[in-house]
């Protein structure tokens, strides 16, 4: 018998029936058991995750609905995680046509809610996630993953003008202002483009970062790539949901960068050009989120992540007057942060 009274008590008739339909595979993949489904987490993707517990034993179910959602990617990523020795969830059964993932439970706690209470777990928690990227980024091979081409950052960056500027913002550039964002996307992207390649999780950051042993257990990376070395670090020093001082972000991001060269990775070999290409890497990945943000907000009803774009927008600025290429984005900053509207939240 399947317990879920607080989910279905707060979603919609159509979601009832998919938490039906959800119930009745788990009876049938977990059969004989008393089962207990209880929420676990949400994401931004239309993908839900419930903890499943029965008999003091405790397994992750993936509901992704497969008009939105693919769950190939996950199991074949999965798979890639766990051949590289890193603990990623093992995939116990699969229901790619309905969209359903039986999983093994990493745990309860991510390096996020750890590093809320508690920064000084940072210099060890931080240890083990550079540890694994590595580990990661070592497994690399080419043709395994899709490419990080020019097409797929172009098309992430562009969401910054569509999305935040437009959308949100409902800000007019002048074709002077359009000119110079161009122009840093251009030299941001060839930048990027020049960048050596690896495997790159994509959203490598302490939220999908899980407390667990061997840690950290690794999560969220159905949308990984073949691209650039610096994606994974920027994602983690320049997180969406936590800020670091820049001795903190230098001093972790030299530990990865002399690891990465023990471990013959095709690093810089100059750890400010390194430095640079980070920085210069997260720019893009700032411009994305913030789109990404605002599409949640105002396409998907997402409200709570708006809550983190002036971390982003700080991001920007700090990389815009650092490095005179990304200077011409200022007067944009400036005309953005005075008009950056105020968003109420109900709870």
């Amino acid at each position: 018998m399947l317990e879920c009274r607080e989910y279905i008590a707060s979603r919609e008739p159509t979601a009832l029936d998919r938490l039906t339909e959800l119930n009745a595979w788990l009876a049938s993949v977990l059969p004989g058991r008393r089962l207990r489904v209880e929420p676990a987490s949400a994401d931004a993707s239309f993908r839900r995750y419930f903890r499943v517990s029965a008999d003091g034993s405790t397994w992750i179910v993936m509901d992704a609905p497969p008009e939105h959602e693919n769950c190939e990617p996950f199991v074949r990523i999965a798979a890639l995680f766990r051949d590289a020795g890193l603990h990623a969830p093992e995939v116990l059964s699969a229901d790619l046509t309905r969209g359903f993932l039986l999983l093994t439970d990493l745990g309860r706690q991510t390096f996020l809610h750890v590093l809320r209470e508690d920064r000084s777990r940072a210099p060890a928690l931080f240890a083990d996630a550079i540890g694994a990227l590595v580990t990661w980024q070592t497994s690399s091979r080419a043709d395994v993953l899709p490419p990080y081409d020019e097409a797929l950052l172009r098309r992430e960056v562009g969401l910054f003008p569509e999305w935040y500027l437009g959308r949100h913002l409902s800000l007019d550039l002048s074709d002077a202002e359009r000119t110079r964002m161009a122009g840093v996307f251009d030299t941001v992207v060839a930048n990027v483009l020049a960048q050596p390649r690896v495997f790159v999780h994509r959203d490598y950051m302490p939220r999908n970062l899980m407390i667990s042993d061997p840690s950290p257990g690794i999560l969220d990376f159905q949308d990984a790539v073949h691209g650039p070395i610096t994606y994974d670090v920027a994602s983690l020093m320049r997180d969406a949901f936590i800020s670091w001082e820049e001795p903190e972000v230098l001093d972790w991001t030299a530990r990865y960068w002399e690891r990465a060269r023990k471990a013959g990775l095709p690093v810089a070999q100059d750890f400010s050009d390194f430095y640079r290409d980070m920085e210069w890497m997260g720019l893009q990945r700032h411009l994305k989120v913030l789109g990404i943000f605002a599409r949640l907000y105002h396409r998907d009803g997402k409200a709570g992540y708006l809550e983190d774009t002036p971390r982003f927008l700080g991001y920007v600025r700090h990389a815009a007057q650092r490095y005179r290429e990304l200077q011409p984005l200022l007067p944009l900053l400036d005309r953005i942060e005075n008009r950056a509207p105020q968003v109420g939240y109900t709870f």
